[in-house]
């Protein structure tokens, strides 16, 4: 097993340069004819991110001795999808901050958000196809029609108290993880890597997009509203039973859980602070963060099927930082 306590690093710098030749494929490739679509992509784009799964890309490509333009080009698509989806959520949850910035359809409106997902959907597809590999056609296929299933049964689970742990982790796999799998997925198809190492690639990625999202969900009870870029409790307010909320309500008294699940149910506010010193009390939070590094040492022991690198060692990097992380 790789070694995974490593202590929170910064950001892996091999991949700077080419981070920076994606950012020129999107800036080219998100130019319109249409004003308010080229204002709203450089609007949601310019708001920056951890660019994870562009990095995905680049690295299981490097680690795997693929330094072909298509990874750049393959990069700048699977933001282009990350995008769109966080346009689409911020109109379906009605959130208003994110990134520390309005969002966009706080500032546009919520149909020209939607119909600039959509283009930003669209332009991802033309850029796969003149990659000009089926392959990679059919990962993208199946990533963005699972990640839209993903999508539904999270809307589905929506003010459910009842939802099972086994039923939350699977809107994760779909909404958050699949994205992950296919950028990792995509630097071993690029490199014509054998289905044995382009499955652990995947594992790896389907794991941290995992862990990613479990951290997220409990950075929205410990995190802090500034560092967070958006505001602690959003989830408790849209109704949405996410693990740190379940843990604790498997281990809270009766009043307390009959308290969660009212919020839960009609995603109020009123109690917030109550559920909050809850959720921290029973413990929740660590078991969380438990559950995130328990994935995370699943996609470190898969990166043993590459070769030793330095790509492989900034894999690993990013797997210790996805579970330290608070932002």
């Amino acid at each position: 097993m790789l070694e995974t306590t490593a202590p929170p690093i910064a950001a892996p710098d091999l991949t700077d340069l080419a981070m920076r030749q994606v950012d020129n494929v999107i800036r080219e490739r998100l130019s319109s004819r249409v004003a308010l679509i080229d204002q709203i992509s450089r609007y949601i784009i310019g708001a920056g991110g951890k660019r994870i799964r562009p990095r995905l890309v680049l690295l299981f490509s490097e680690a795997l001795g693929f330094d072909g333009p298509e990874r750049l080009e393959l990069a700048a698509v699977v933001e282009f999808i990350h995008t769109a989806t966080l346009l689409h959520d911020d109109v379906v949850d009605e959130s208003a901050l994110r990134r520390g910035r309005p969002t966009a359809n706080a500032m546009f409106g919520n149909a020209a958000s939607v119909l600039v997902g959509d283009f930003l959907y669209s332009r991802a597809f033309q850029m796969m196809v003149s990659v000009n590999h089926m392959r990679v056609l059919d990962v993208l296929a199946d990533a963005t029609n699972v990640i839209a299933e993903g999508e539904v049964l999270q809307l589905m689970n929506m003010h459910d108290p009842d939802l099972s742990v086994a039923d939350y982790l699977k809107v994760i796999r779909f909404k958050t993880a699949k994205l992950f799998e296919a950028s990792a997925r995509l630097g071993a198809v690029l490199a014509g890597a054998s289905a044995e190492v382009e499955e652990a690639c995947a594992g790896y990625g389907r794991a941290l997009g995992t862990a990613f999202q479990i951290v997220d969900d409990l950075l929205d009870y410990e995190g802090d509203s500034l560092e967070l870029g958006k505001n602690v409790g959003d989830d408790l307010r849209e109704g949405k039973p996410t693990l740190p909320l379940l843990l604790a309500m498997e281990r809270a008294s009766t009043s307390e859980r009959a308290l969660m699940r009212r919020a839960i149910e009609q995603g109020e506010e009123k109690g917030l602070s109550d559920i909050l010193a809850i959720v921290r009390r029973t413990g929740a939070l660590d078991a969380t963060r438990e559950a995130a590094r328990l994935e995370t040492d699943h996609a470190c022991g898969l990166l043993q099927a590459l070769p030793d690198s330095r790509a492989r060692r900034a894999l690993l990097e990013l797997s210790v930082r996805a579970v330290h992380r608070s932002s």
